[in-house]
This record gives C-alpha cells, structure tokens and sequence, in this order.
C-alpha cells in the first residue's frame, strides 16, 4: 500500500510540473512584441514612412502602438481578435490589407506571441 501511495504522489508531482511548463511566459512589449515589430513593421510606421503617412501609425514607442492609428486604436488589451494589429499580421483580414506589405508574412511564433501579448492585457513592461 504504500508502494502505491508514492507511485499516486510521485505521478502528482510529474504532473504538476508538467502543467508548470505548459503555462505561457510573461509576455511583454519591451522583450518580446516590439523586436518583432521592429524586425517587420518600424520600416513603414516610423514618422515621414509610407505606413505611419497613410494611417497614422507609428511604432516608434509602446504609446504610439497603444495610440494606435488616426481611425482609432488597434490594440484591444485582453482581445486580439477584436485588435486590427493582431487581425492584420495573422492575415485574419482581407488580403490586399494583410500587413506587412509586399515582405514575407510574420513566422507563426511571431504572430503567437503577439496574440498572448494582446490576451495577456498588453503589457509594457
């Protein structure tokens, strides 16, 4: 019987720290979502670029992404299907609007991690 009881707790054990494992990083702007952006979107959103002429978007700074464009803002935090930033790198939108604009399209990690960003309340810091 006891043998049993420390197979039970040890089983316990390997799965709580499995669990442990699964839940998702801390999500941030700063470390993680403005590299990303910087790597595929400053190149048109930064003042005088052909992106932030058009919309009013820049990414130049957290508050400018939060601002978000002169329709509106484009991060809902705790939603990323009702934020356009999230809708428009997953190429959730129409095609001739899916960002960024005649480069290749963002990796899979990449749009993940700005998902979890948005649905982790859009954090600076």
């Amino acid at each position: 019987m006891p043998l049993a009881v420390l197979l039970i707790v040890a089983a316990c054990l390997v799965a709580c720290d499995k669990a442990e494992q699964l839940q998702p990083q801390k999500v941030t702007y700063a470390s993680d979502v403005e590299p990303i952006m910087q790597k595929h979107c400053a190149e048109c959103h930064m003042a005088g670029k052909k992106g932030a002429e058009a919309s009013g978007f820049l990414m130049d700074s957290y508050e400018s992404v939060m601002k978000g464009t002169r329709f509106g803002p484009v991060i809902d935090p705790g939603s990323a299907i009702s934020s356009s930033l999230y809708i428009l790198v997953a190429g959730k939108a129409d095609l001739t609007i899916n960002m960024p604009h005649g480069k290749d399209p963002l990796s899979t990690e990449e749009i993940e991690t700005i998902r979890v960003w948005i649905e982790k309340g859009a954090v600076e810091n």
